[in-house]
């Protein structure tokens, strides 16, 4: 059964996409921007808005009952692949028990010219 997922405590979509969708227990995050869900605002500098990004990506998990430990496989688009590892280290301190599958890659342009996009699929 598919279910999407909505919540506050992230960004709403800025196109014709859900937050997320649950299909049979598999939560499929949408790409989630730097974006603050309460201020509109992104944050200055890769670090800030990695941490943004995952915040983002928490809430929407917390609505569908997951959390970060739930996370099977990420993906990371970057603006600029210098900014790796200053982004790894952020994304560390989230996933910090089994961590999930991953790749990134740095984007030609990302959207509202942020510096970092990431998504996220999880599920029990």
């Amino acid at each position: 059964m598919k279910k999407t997922i909505v919540t506050s405590g992230a960004p709403s979509a800025i196109g014709p996409y859900s937050q997320a969708v649950n299909l049979n227990g598999t939560v499929y995050v949408s790409g989630q921007l730097p974006v603050n869900p309460v201020t509109g605002e992104m944050p200055q500098g890769i670090e800030a808005q990695t941490r943004q990004a995952l915040e983002n990506i928490g809430a929407i998990l917390e609505a569908a009952g997951l959390t970060y430990n739930d996370v099977v496989k990420t993906t990371v688009l970057l603006a600029n692949m210098a900014d790796f590892a200053a982004m790894n280290m952020v994304y560390a301190e989230f996933f910090t028990q089994d961590k999930p599958a991953r790749v990134c890659f740095q984007a030609a342009a990302l959207p509202k010219s942020s510096l970092v996009e990431i998504d996220a699929v999880a599920g029990k």
